[in-house]
């Protein structure tokens, strides 16, 4: 009886928008957790805790939003760094770039920098099957409701990536990342679990079936994510702007398949990984070439 109101207030709650052109603007923050006992070792803690402070730029990021009723660009907000500081960039060679959705054709693009080499990511498109829940929640002056899925984890998706199970040290981690030992191996090293849950958290109070990065597919906009170690919040929403938005598709770079592009960065990871252990071979001389294609 509960979800019977839940879909009726959704309803209701979209039909009051349904004519309207509806457009507008949302900041997220992103904020991914490293679980340091897994990856620290014999690690100090004080050199734990300058290698945190290093990650910050890279692990908490602002991205924007903008939407129209079937098309989204999704982008990271320039962040001017600490002078005398240099920001960690995972492996020195992820680049910002954008994220496009076309809802009525359903069209995904990614255009993105790859070792200063810009790919246009075409991404098959596929309806998320989410599963819709009772629960409520405040988020801002929104009224939230949860959404569950399983999602299947892109294979160089970095913030769910791990040290290999039975390595040295792997059993001190976190718990819940040992739920589940289907794994896909990226390096010798590292694997990232083949799936991980997904919570969301949608108002139909704003009705685009969108949200921030890849998702969609809920009955209102997407305010909030939780996936694995990863939190993505709405902080701020623009209805309606004085200024109309218009959503431009990206054009730049190479066009690649998701596939494509995944192994184009395992063969470089594999090159880079090649280098390092020459490089440490030789007590550490010469400085490698090789940061291009």
């Amino acid at each position: 009886m509960k979800n019977i109101y839940i879909y009726l207030f959704v309803f209701l709650t979209t039909s009051i928008w349904a004519q309207k052109d509806l457009q507008g603007k949302a900041i997220y923050q992103s904020k991914t957790t490293v679980d340091m006992s897994s990856w620290g070792g014999d690690m100090s803690e004080e050199r734990k805790k300058q290698i945190k402070e290093r990650m910050k730029n890279f692990l908490e990021k602002t991205y924007t939003l903008e939407f129209t009723s079937n098309e989204s660009q999704y982008k990271e907000n320039a962040k001017l760094e600490a002078p005398g500081t240099r920001g960690f960039r995972f492996g020195g060679f992820a680049g910002g770039g954008v994220k496009y959705k076309n809802l009525s054709d359903s069209t995904m693009l990614e255009s993105t920098e790859f070792f200063g080499k810009r790919f246009l990511i075409e991404d098959a498109v596929k309806k998320p099957e989410w599963e819709l829940g009772a629960e409520t929640k405040q988020i801002g002056k929104y009224t939230c409701f949860k959404a569950i899925m399983t999602k299947k984890v892109d294979a160089f998706d970095w913030r769910n990536m791990r040290r290999r199970r039975g390595r040295k040290g792997r059993d001190k981690g976190n718990k819940k990342e040992k739920e589940g030992a289907e794994a896909n191996k990226v390096t010798e090293e590292i694997e990232i679990p083949k799936t991980v849950e997904v919570i969301a958290w949608y108002t139909p109070q704003i009705p685009v079936s969108n949200g921030p990065g890849g998702y969609f597919g809920l009955p209102g906009l997407i305010l909030e994510i939780n996936e694995g170690r990863t939190t993505i919040l709405c902080s701020e929403i623009v209805l309606n702007p004085k200024e109309k938005i218009v959503i431009d598709v990206p054009t730049k770079g190479d066009k690649v398949t998701r596939e494509e592009y995944n192994s184009i960065m395992k063969k470089k990871m594999e090159e880079m990984r090649e280098m390092f252990q020459r490089r440490r071979g030789q007590g550490g001389r010469g400085r490698g070439r090789g940061g291009r294609f």
